[in-house]
């Protein structure tokens, strides 16, 4: 059985654009259902969430695809487009962070973030916030396609060598196939 999400793990921004795979034609998270299992394996990073419905699934996909873009648009050296600049920014306006602190019964002091509007808002905020932080990050120009064939996974390297995004599956089919090949054209020449 194939994971629902191929690769987790990386920077969030990139966990979510890896959500759309197969040169965009298939979206893991095309539904609310998606969504709330996607967010389930982001809740160490996100928090526990209750199930998303329709308005944050449209949020949270308007944000990938900007992410996308941008992300896309940074890695080829290419200027971003404004209106996805714009947008970015105006998602993080939405619902900006900020601290709050209360009390608990033995006087001490709590604290913690919070971020006003819906959970749509509040959401699409906090990843466009985990895009923001990508986008800053000097490591953005380590990021990488994975080379598997038909794979647009990204990833961002822990190793120089790394080149797939999963070893174990697109590695391993990089492999398969090479051996293939070989055999193909020894039995080829005879």
């Amino acid at each position: 059985m194939t994971a629902p999400f191929p690769l987790t793990g990386e920077p969030l921004a990139l966990d979510l654009v890896n959500t759309r795979v197969l040169d965009g034609t298939v979206d893991l998270i095309a539904t609310p259902e998606a969504l709330t299992a996607w967010l389930g394996t982001q809740a160490d990073r996100l928090g526990e969430r209750p199930g998303a419905g329709p308005a944050e699934l449209a949020a949270v996909h308007a944000v990938r695809d900007t992410a996308a873009r941008l992300i896309g648009a940074a890695r080829s050296g290419a200027p971003a487009a404004p209106e996805d600049l714009a947008a970015l920014n105006g998602t993080l306006a939405a619902a900006p962070a900020h601290r709050h602190l209360g009390q608990d019964a033995d006087g001490g002091f709590t604290g913690g973030t919070r971020r006003p509007g819906t959970p749509a808002q509040r959401l699409a905020a906090e990843l466009a916030e985990a895009v923001a932080e990508l986008l800053l990050d000097p490591r953005l120009g380590k990021v990488r396609q994975c080379e598997g064939h038909d794979c647009v996974l990204l990833f961002l390297p822990a190793h120089p060598r790394r080149r797939w995004c999963v070893p174990s599956v697109c590695g391993n089919r990089a492999r398969v196939a090479r051996y293939y090949q070989k055999h193909k054209d020894r039995d080829d020449e005879r």
